[in-house]
């Protein structure tokens, strides 16, 4: 081809220059101002700087062609160099290169490949100029020669440019899919679409699994930055809902109806599944614990021997019991609490421990229990099962008639509870004053009570609220829910949370009178002293409620306003919260050594990992029994309800639904002008979205009150 290569553009020259990342070639049709005016192969008119052109110029024609044959020129120069280039191994180049050199012009690795000057002209030097340029993982112009990128940064690069084909392939093909789940689950209402499967199919095994982590990801983590990019792209077009995640992944079948999000935002796995990899280390304190259990000598000095557990009928994990006798002197009572104690054979600081840790209490939901421990050791070895010896926490305890603390004994041992009782079965004894099992029940009615009138003597507020029980029936979509409202058990409610409370007191000051660290449980704020009381009518619990600060854990003791309690140191239940069982370890470490397992310092270090995951899973236990509330009346064929009005405000009043245990917000002009705290209210609930933990008032009406409005019979 005729022409001659110049060092410098010059009117008349070929050039190359970059354009949407690609080589362009050019023809210099004049110069002004130090600006070249170029003539581009799609005939285009352009201006550039001489300094951005690609270091490469040549050949020189007569600048005074006609256009055609410029055009005519640049077309050959443009099919010469495309084949060259697709000749040329940029790859085999950078083998050669790298290591041997950093820098390199287009001429030293044209010699790599083409002997001498006479076997390449400028097109040649072009065509392997843009196959460099083309390897941007291996090399990058910095002109006039190009850097040869070292094999660790080329491994790097490759991996990134392999991440961000594979990021866009996914975002094509699930802006497509996503869309047509979306259309169809609006159009049909049916969850999952029947055709997701099919749809799913023809992307191939690999995209759809990759389609399926990004909604399983997106839903658990919506912050999460990696996965944010490709999500904006294949969400583009569809609407802004909430956890429109999960309702695609539930369109599609990847996750069923009434999924619980909330365990994976809050990094919580449900079930008995949890501890697989742990097996050896359970079963070796599984093993440990039947040998220690066929040598103890039981405890049944005392009360000891007449120790009974109340709970619910449902409950597994047993983690207190009791016994009750006035003392002899008819001023006040003594109480030995047993509590279930893993601590003492507690692996501390294993791989157990720390998931245990994790996990940090346990979870009570509509749809099952998740225990904190593995439930081989928090419903069998440790749990306080009747008949059956068990290490135990033993707490004495001695109250004056005025419910205050006399002293307060801690001790451990093995122990073997004489029954385990329900709240029915409890109730029943305190009424009739009977005890089979000589824990004197009804003595610990008098008790509790003499401790709940003394501790709102010292400022406590008890809310009384009784919560439906939330029963499923059916799987997946076809779950239906009703709330069922079981008689009360006043009486055994009221034994069972009074003597928890006294030996969380009683522990607490225990241990700040002898400096033990421990996890207390603070609210120390000063409330109303007319807030002190027993508090039942919703209008008058929301008033008390809304006065009431949050509680803290913390290392030092302080007041918990709310219970009365100048020390609270939960240790009550260490087969369901972590912080129990920590608490328990501590006395008995102190007991044995007299002196702390843990300082402030160690307990301190711990504080902020284990108030997040409490607060964690105190989400989940929140959040769930709300939405299936929320679904309950969403299923329910008249849902209309009962309401007492709790607050007003200029546009909205606040009623509170006892039947629901919830409360809800209306208009204020749907009320009326006359609105009086406690003043009674039909409302008929519409619009439910339990997802969105939406509900809203779609009617009201004065009314005098009713127990039973809106239940399922």
């Amino acid at each position: 081809m005729s022409g001659s290569t110049v060092r410098h553009p010059v009117p008349g020259c070929v050039v190359e220059f970059m354009q949407s990342n690609r080589p362009q070639i050019a023809f210099v049709a004049g110069e002004k101002s130090g600006r070249l005016k170029l003539l581009t192969l799609n005939s285009r008119e352009m201006n550039h700087k001489p300094e951005r052109l690609l270091p490469w110029f040549g050949p020189q024609y007569d600048p005074n062609l006609s256009r055609q044959e410029v055009l005519d020129l640049l077309a050959k120069h443009e099919e010469r160099r495309s084949a060259i280039e697709s000749e040329v191994d940029a790859m085999e180049l950078w083998d050669f290169a790298q290591g041997e050199v950093a820098t390199a012009g287009v001429d030293w690795f044209a010699g790599l490949i083409w002997d001498g000057d006479d076997t390449r002209d400028v097109d040649h030097l072009a065509a392997l100029g843009r196959a460099l340029l083309g390897c941007k993982t291996h090399f990058k112009l910095n002109p006039p020669v190009f850097a040869i990128h070292p094999e660790e940064k080329v491994e790097t690069r490759l991996r990134e440019q392999k991440i961000a084909e594979e990021r866009e392939k996914l975002a094509a093909a699930g802006r497509s899919f996503f869309k047509q789940l979306w259309d169809a689950r609006q159009r049909t209402g049916t969850v999952p679409v029947k055709d997701a499967g099919a749809w799913a199919a023809e992307l191939g095994d690999d995209l759809s699994a990759r389609l399926a982590d990004l909604l399983c990801t997106r839903m658990a983590r919506p912050e999460d930055q990696e996965s944010e990019q490709v999500w904006r792209v294949v969400s583009k077009g569809l609407p802004e809902v909430p956890h429109l995640p999960l309702l695609l992944a539930q369109a599609w079948g990847v996750l069923p109806a009434h999924y619980n999000f909330h365990l994976d935002q809050n990094d919580y796995t449900s079930g008995d599944g949890w501890w697989t990899e742990l097996e050896p280390e359970v079963r070796e304190l599984q093993t440990l614990m039947a040998q220690e259990a066929a040598a103890a000598e039981l405890r049944t000095d005392g009360l000891l021997g007449r120790l009974v557990s109340v709970d619910a009928a449902t409950t597994k994990d047993l983690d207190d019991a009791f016994a009750v006798e006035p003392l002899e002197n008819g001023e006040g009572w003594r109480v030995t609490i047993a509590l279930a104690c893993p601590a003492m054979y507690w692996p501390w600081g294993g791989e157990l421990d720390h998931a245990v840790a994790y996990r940090a209490s346990s979870l009570y939901l509509p749809e099952g229990a998740s225990h904190m421990m593995p439930e081989v050791l928090g419903t069998e070895v440790f749990s306080l099962c009747e008949q059956s010896p068990r290490p135990a926490l033993l707490v004495t305890c001695e109250i004056n008639r005025e419910g205050r603390l006399i002293s307060c004994t801690p001790d451990a041992g093995w122990v073997r509870i004489a029954a385990n009782l329900t709240y029915d079965q409890a109730e029943e004894a305190i009424a009739s004053e009977q005890d089979d099992h000589g824990a004197n029940l009804a003595a610990g009615y008098e008790l509790a009570e003499a401790l709940r009138d003394g501790r709102i003597a010292c400022g406590a507020a008890l809310i009384m609220r009784q919560e439906p029980e939330v029963e499923l029936e059916g799987e997946a979509a076809d779950t239906r829910v009703r709330l069922v409202y079981k008689p009360e058990t006043p009486r055994s409610q009221l034994l069972v949370s009074e003597l928890m409370i006294l030996v969380n007191r009683a522990v607490g000051s225990w241990a700040a009178e002898r400096s033990i660290p421990l996890y207390y449980r603070t609210q120390n704020i000063a409330l109303p002293k007319e807030s002190a009381g027993v508090w039942e009518a919703p209008y008058e619990v929301y008033r008390v409620v809304r006065a009431l600060g949050p509680s803290c854990l913390e290392t030092r003791p302080a007041r918990h306003a709310t219970l009365g309690a100048e020390a609270y140191s939960p240790v009550s239940s260490p087969l369901r919260r972590y912080a129990d069982l920590i608490n328990e370890g501590q006395i008995l470490y102190a007991l044995k050594h007299d002196a702390p397992r843990l300082d402030v310092g160690a307990m301190e270090s711990m504080l902020t990992s284990l108030v997040a995951r409490m607060e964690a899973v105190g989400r989940i236990q929140r959040f769930r029994p709300r939405y299936w509330k929320l679904l309950a009346v969403k299923q329910s064929k008249n849902p209309t309800y009962d309401a007492q009005i709790v607050d007003e405000a200029p546009s909205f009043v606040t009623a509170a639904v006892p039947d629901l245990q919830i409360f809800v917000r209306g208009p204020k002009k749907m009320f009326g002008d006359k609105i009086v705290p406690g003043q009674h209210f039909s409302v008929r609930l519409g619009k439910v979205d339990p997802l969105a933990n939406e509900i809203h008032v779609l009617e009201a009406w004065e009314s005098e009150g009713q127990d039973t409005n809106g239940r399922d019979e």
